[in-house]
């Protein structure tokens, strides 16, 4: 063998060889995350063959498939009105743009495959049908979820803000509303005709609002005095109590630094000296700050993490991040952290479940969206009960901050009529400059009436530098308690 003949061969098997171990990568190893790929076309398709299960809230079907006569036998379709309101959390299920939501996350029980639904597979398989997917049944309760949906398309009387709703119930940690604005119609995504379908990915890929993102679950932002339920559970903690007396100046120095610190558009707190609880209801920036030293970083952080405040996403079945404190690097940082500014974020899920924490005695919950997954005849495969995430304060401290949440409520100019609300507002400055728009928070729950709520404004017409959390999210929040208590009664 000549040498030209010999290196052709050897070219050759060099070249069998890598396209053997090629395949044997892409049909061994890559095969599952292939299939999974919500890209996968040829998945789609074959999904698509068969009747998926529904999604449904409180009774009412939020996701369905229907007989279709184009190129697959099923389409997927989202009745109105309930689909807006709704698809930030329900996701959709294209054809063209895969899936998004709970109908990604939750894909394999909703299409059959899942190992929880063997049995309807082996029974469709003796009788000869076509396997069914099962139901996934969410904790959601519509009127809740119209109402936060309604009141951030309301706004300010201008049209829709951004900005989002979360409401729980405090001894289950059932999510009752999940609210994003702005939102998007997943028919439009799973419409019939190709030309509408990219008409209409096109303008909510190109919305600065950013409509497909869940704003409740997926967005952390500074949470601003709100923060200080959590500064406050920690003062408490280290001896401090309502009743301790702390500055009522209108700004004090950052340690460290030559930088002043002030309230709320410069004011003060009452002057000379003050109580911790007139300055939580007043919502007082320098006690806090300057109470950082007698609490610590350490103690800080602990009562941060009990509360869920330590960067770990909840696990809800469906896309979500974090809140956390961040870094904290030196005394100015940590005492900005104490009032919800520096590197801490949270979300609005998150906020929620730090009031839900002490409106339950201190017992924070984890959060749950999903009720029960239902095989294709509704009987139950698994239903979700309520997990104790751990105690985030004594049910002594839980009374206190509840307390100096009432006095937060009264300063605040709200309440519903015949209810009485534990509250805190936020602020959160962030971006430069004075003419920045703030980020305006209000979490709250009612005593005795097992619901919590957040709401977090991001932007929106009639949303100004000088709009504060009581003026805009917290009539939002109070509606929001109010359906879900029955129209506030």
């Amino acid at each position: 063998m000549n040498r030209a003949i010999r290196r052709v061969s050897v070219a050759a098997m060099v070249m069998v060889v890598a396209l053997m171990l090629q395949l044997t990568n892409v049909q061994v190893f890559q095969a599952n995350s292939l299939k999974q790929d919500p890209r996968n076309s040829r998945m789609l398709l074959d999904e698509f063959s068969r009747q998926r299960g529904q999604i449904t809230a409180d009774g009412q079907v939020l996701a369905v498939s229907t007989p279709a006569d184009g190129l697959v036998p099923w389409q997927r379709s989202y009745p109105d009105p309930d689909s807006v309101p709704f698809a930030p959390v329900v996701g959709y299920y294209s054809l063209q743009y895969a899936t998004a939501g709970l109908e990604q996350t939750q894909d394999s029980f909703l299409n059959g495959s899942d190992d929880r639904l063997w049995s309807e597979r082996l029974r469709g398989f003796l009788s000869g049908r076509t396997p069914q997917g099962g139901n996934v049944d969410l904790t959601l309760e519509p009127a809740g979820q119209h109402a936060a949906y309604d009141a951030l398309q309301r706004g300010v009387g201008q049209g829709p803000l951004t900005g989002s709703v979360a409401a729980v119930r405090p001894s289950t940690g059932e999510i009752l509303s999940l609210a994003s604005s702005p939102s998007f119609n997943p028919n439009d995504l799973t419409s019939g005709d190709d030309a509408s379908r990219s008409a209409a990915m096109e303008q909510l890929s190109s919305d600065p609002g950013q409509p497909l993102l869940n704003h409740a679950t997926q967005v952390s932002l500074p949470p601003g005095s709100i923060m200080k339920v959590i500064t406050a559970a920690a003062a408490l903690e280290s001896g401090m109590t309502p009743n301790s007396p702390v500055s009522g100046a209108n700004n004090t120095l950052l340690p460290g630094t030559s930088t002043y610190l002030e309230n709320y558009a410069g004011s003060t707190c009452g002057g000379g000296t003050t109580t911790f609880m007139n300055a939580f209801a007043l919502s007082c920036n320098v006690p806090f700050v300057e109470s950082a030293p007698t609490i610590g970083q350490e103690k800080f952080a602990d009562v941060a993490s009990r509360f869920g405040f330590d960067g770990n996403a909840p696990d809800i079945g469906m896309p979500a991040t974090g809140s956390g404190l961040g870094t904290i690097g030196d005394d100015a940082q940590f005492a900005m952290s104490t009032i919800g500014q520096s590197d801490v974020r949270a979300t609005t899920l998150g906020a929620a479940m730090m009031a839900a924490s002490v409106s339950n005695n201190g017992m924070r919950m984890k959060p749950q969206l999903i009720r029960r997954l239902q095989a294709p005849n509704l009987s139950t495969v698994e239903e979700m009960k309520p997990e104790e995430a751990g105690e985030a304060v004594s049910p002594e401290i839980a009374s206190t901050l509840t307390d100096m949440m009432k006095a937060s409520e009264a300063h605040s100019g709200g309440g519903i009529p015949g209810v009485e609300i534990a509250s805190k507002t936020g602020t959160a400055e962030h971006g430069e400059g004075d003419s920045s728009v703030p980020y305006t928070w209000y979490i709250a729950f009612v005593p005795g009436r097992d619901v919590a709520v957040a709401v977090c404004i991001e932007s929106g017409p009639g949303i100004t530098s000088d709009t504060v959390g009581a003026t805009v999210a917290g009539p939002i929040g109070r509606e929001v308690l109010g359906a879900l208590l029955g129209g506030g009664q």
